[in-house]
């Protein structure tokens, strides 16, 4: 049955999901089984994040493993911890000193289970929500409200971990502040323009901060202030930057900090290596030599980040200054390193972890231009940075993705390749242990989606866990059944190995992989893409004229479209592979469909199919743009008719293969409604984008093409 538009959201908004729990599972000896008599104990001195943690457990236990569980709040919740049948939830100060004095890390727990009694003791409330989600993580592996006996403690190994709203730009329904917070998630991002102005309009910010407490999640301020115009040697700088950043944080001093990125927050820079001039002042009309301020990295930033600290610390002297060098990663080190030594001390450095890695393939150079997982990192940028990050002695964050989406495929929820995704957990973890990387920003504006690649991504981020295999196989057990295990981690391996076929240039990034099988095939004429009056960006970021976008760092088209060609043509054989090996998983669940719990399993397992058949589709378009290209730069040059005619058949023959994928990627998009949409584009690939790009290719084919045979039919007369 086909969803409406947005219809997705419903699925966002149930954190629990309904009847997960196996009525066969019994626990073994020694093993605790909470079921009707148990009770949630809290303290009556709770904070109000201890009290909605309980509420929410309760909620669990009722909708995912049909159990009635009491709650109760007491005076003593010490001596409740001694009770039988009790689960405690409670920080370390209310409990006997003993069990918490292994507690020394903000958001750490201790779980203790025993067959009576299950004790969540948290460093802080913090603490103890993640200590109670892990509650929940592990019961959904075991399909039943069944521990086993443990006592440990846990850790996280990055904080802070900030995420985007998959909801919509900007916009946190309270469902999904406890989706992401269940995740692991402990902060979010909120483009900002103005005090209560983001990206998509009006927002009370404050409230959204108080919300975002509630459910133990930092709210950090992404600056999208209009440029800066002031250089902060300029008289008035610092009554100037009073009043744009020092504004917001006077009106909202509880932001956590704030993120400022080059291209975002431009200044008048003096450094004789830039314009001087913000990009959008640029005079239209003249070539430009030099570089805009906000892809330099210019000698005064440290002044301009200096001024913006100033102004914001006035109004919260904790917050968190984090600079992003994500748009000169392509500079000569040494400015770029410079930059960072100049930095004040307090400043903390974000890193994009695999952009500008230059990947040999055959003989040809592609350049990581823009977020992918195809190279799961760190790259030469990244680790360049990290080391001067750590010499300087600031903090070092890294923008990762791993929330479990990259621009790879523009309108996607996640990307099912957990193979890969776990050499980049490890690659990460490489650089904790190397350059002290401490913090994450795991999605762009494309949004955090929950899904099995975030389970596995929960379990590496802590210490005391399953191992990436062990997770995967636990996940894959109770998604497809004992049955079915085995054909979804054949699935995952093959999809694991397409995504390191993916090659991320320019004009894919911007072009077919953007928005997928609604992408046109532009001959002559040129067109835009229909786009929603309010998406933020629309179609503006899609370049419709397909061409080569030369990079001097990397082959030209002409020469590594081959080779991207046979990359992705590999890239797709894997992709339809690992379809069919998920499609035998699926089979295997089929003889149990009556039974509620399996068919939403089904469900769940024909989306994540949606998107393993979606993303093999967008390799095709792909493929078929590279192709549709290197004829028509053949047939502009070719003056012999005959041979003209030739590359006119060849190009249809490409154009109908793309109509007939085009018109496979309808039903795509039916069932699923988050297909085909991103945050900042909206629907980009749903049924009318895609009817709109197969009646552009027929009359490219019946009109323009038939216009060039007229012409050759002339000369040739």
């Amino acid at each position: 049955m086909a969803e409406k538009k947005y219809e997705f959201r419903r699925r966002l908004e149930t954190v629990h999901k309904p009847n997960r729990r196996n009525p066969e599972a019994r626990p073994s000896e020694g093993e605790a089984q909470a079921d009707e008599g148990w009770t949630i104990v809290t303290s009556e001195r709770a904070s109000p994040l201890v009290r909605r943690v309980a509420e929410d457990l309760r909620h669990y236990f009722d909708v995912s493993m049909r159990v009635g569980i009491g709650l109760r709040r007491v005076h003593d919740v010490s001596a409740a911890a001694a009770e039988e049948r009790v689960i405690v939830l409670a920080e370390r100060g209310e409990l006997p000193s003993e069990i918490g004095a292994e507690l020394t890390e903000p958001c750490s727990y201790r779980l203790i289970v025993s067959r009576q009694r299950i004790v969540v003791c948290g460093y802080d409330d913090k603490g103890v929500g993640q200590g109670s989600y892990y509650l929940e993580d592990l019961m959904n592996l075991r399909e039943a409200p069944i521990l086993s006996s443990q006592d440990v403690v846990r850790k996280p190994l990055f904080s802070p971990r900030m995420a985007h709203s998959g909801w919509g730009l900007d916009l946190y329904p309270n469902e999904h502040l406890n989706a992401m917070a269940h995740a692991g998630i402990d902060a979010i991002l909120l483009f900002v323009k103005d005090v209560d102005r983001t990206t998509d309009g009006h927002q009370d910010f404050n409230n959204l901060i108080d919300r975002a407490e509630k459910y133990g999640l930092d709210v950090y301020m992404y600056s999208y202030l209009d440029s800066s115009r002031v250089h902060p040697d300029d008289p008035g700088a610092e009554v100037y930057y009073a009043g744009t950043y020092g504004s917001i944080f006077e009106a909202c001093p509880r932001f956590k900090g704030v993120i400022l990125v080059g291209e975002s927050v431009e200044f008048p820079s003096k450094d004789p290596n830039t314009t001087g001039v913000l990009r959008l002042d640029w005079p239209s009309d003249e070539p430009k030599t030099k570089p805009s301020p906000g892809w330099w990295p210019c000698t005064d930033y440290p002044q301009w980040v200096n001024a913006v600290k100033k102004a914001v610390c006035k109004h919260n002297a904790e917050a968190e200054i984090v600079f992003w060098t994500y748009n000169w990663g392509w500079a000569p080190k040494e400015e770029r390193l410079r930059l960072i030594r100049d930095l004040p001390d307090d400043v903390t450095l974000l890193v994009t972890f695999e952009m500008f890695e230059q990947v040999k393939r055959e003989n040809i150079t592609n350049v990581c231009v823009d977020y992918t997982l195809s190279f799961e990192g760190p790259g030469e940028y990244f680790r360049s940075e990290a080391e001067a990050a750590k010499e300087k002695g600031i903090g070092l964050y890294a923008m990762s993705n791993t929330g479990g989406l990259t621009w790879d495929v523009g309108v996607i929820p996640y990307q099912p390749m957990p193979g890969q995704w776990t050499r980049r957990h490890e690659a990460l973890h490489r650089a904790r242990a190397d350059w002290g990387l401490s913090g994450l920003m795991e999605s762009h504006h494309y949004g955090w989606w929950p899904s099995f690649v975030s389970e596995l991504t929960k379990w590496s981020y802590w210490t005391n866990g399953l191992s990436a295999a062990e997770a995967l196989r636990a996940i894959a057990r109770r998604d497809f059944g004992e049955a079915g295990a085995e054909h979804a981690l054949e699935a995952w391996e093959h999809w694991s190995e397409a995504i390191r076929h993916y090659v991320p240039t320019n004009e894919d990034q911007y072009g077919p992989f953007r928005v997928g099988p609604s992408y046109p095939m532009v001959f002559r004429q040129r067109v835009r893409m229909p786009a929603a009056w309010h998406a933020m960006w629309g179609n503006e970021i899609v370049k419709t004229d397909y061409e080569p976008l030369e990079d001097p760092r990397q082959s030209p088209g002409a020469v590594r479209f081959g080779v991207e060609i046979r990359s992705l043509e590999r890239m797709l054989e894997e992709m339809l592979q690992g379809n069919e090996c998920l499609e035998r998983a699926l089979a295997a669940l089929e003889s149990d469909a009556a039974d509620g719990k399996i068919r939403g399993k089904l469900e769940e397992g024909e989306r994540m199919l949606g998107i393993g058949r979606f993303i093999a589709n967008s390799v095709r378009t792909t493929l078929h743009l590279k192709r549709w290209w290197l004829l028509k730069t053949k047939l502009f040059a070719e003056p012999d008719a005959d041979r003209a005619e030739a590359l006119l058949k060849e190009m249809e023959r490409v154009a109908m293969q793309e109509i007939s994928n085009a018109e496979n990627t309808i039903p795509l998009v039916e069932a699923d409604s988050r297909l085909g949409w991103e945050p900042t584009m909206d629907y980009m690939t749903d049924r009318a984008h895609l009817e709109w790009k197969i009646k552009q290719v027929r009359s490219v084919l019946d009109k323009e093409f038939g216009d060039v045979r007229k012409s050759l039919a002339l000369t040739e007369r």
